[in-house]
């Protein structure tokens, strides 16, 4: 059971080898760049849920938008477009972050509890709890005893 993904990024060959290496276990990302920069994201699987860190920091909770359309998690930004023109005599001499405007979107299982997921941005990262239906958690060994 993995998030997948839903792709119509063209891969550079440096993400090409990623795509690769990692395609049969983790399937699951996805992105539409807008702005030069993604944020990277981490998700993790446990027993009982899925849990997904995306990287962004300098941002504020009202400038995501996430939405669940079925099975279909996305979660964007627009914001730092205005932040990126500067006025006055300012200027960037040079300008390596900046996730202005992304769209990242997971096809979730049909194992997950769409109603209970959770998000919280806090310290950089926007963290997302999506737990998994009862009967996708696996159970605990059990011992037969031999009569």
């Amino acid at each position: 059971m993995n998030l997948v993904k839903r792709s119509n990024y063209v891969p550079t060959s440096s993400s090409f080898f990623d795509d690769f290496l990692t395609k049969d276990l983790f399937d699951w990302s996805s992105w539409t760049d807008q702005s030069g920069s993604v944020p990277r994201v981490n998700i993790v699987e446990t027993n009982d849920d899925f849990r997904v860190e995306v990287a962004v920091p300098g941002m504020k909770k009202e400038d995501f938008h996430l939405e669940l359309d079925n099975d279909m998690l996305t979660i964007q930004s627009d914001a730092g477009v205005e932040d990126a023109q500067m006025n006055g005599n300012m200027k960037f001499t040079r300008k390596e972050f900046d996730y202005g405007s992304f769209k990242r979107s997971f096809y979730l299982p049909n194992t997950v509890e769409m109603d209970s997921i959770e998000a919280k941005y806090q310290d950089g990262i926007l963290r997302l709890l999506i737990p998994k239906k009862e009967e996708a958690r696996k159970k605990p060994i059990k011992t037969i005893a031999i009569t």
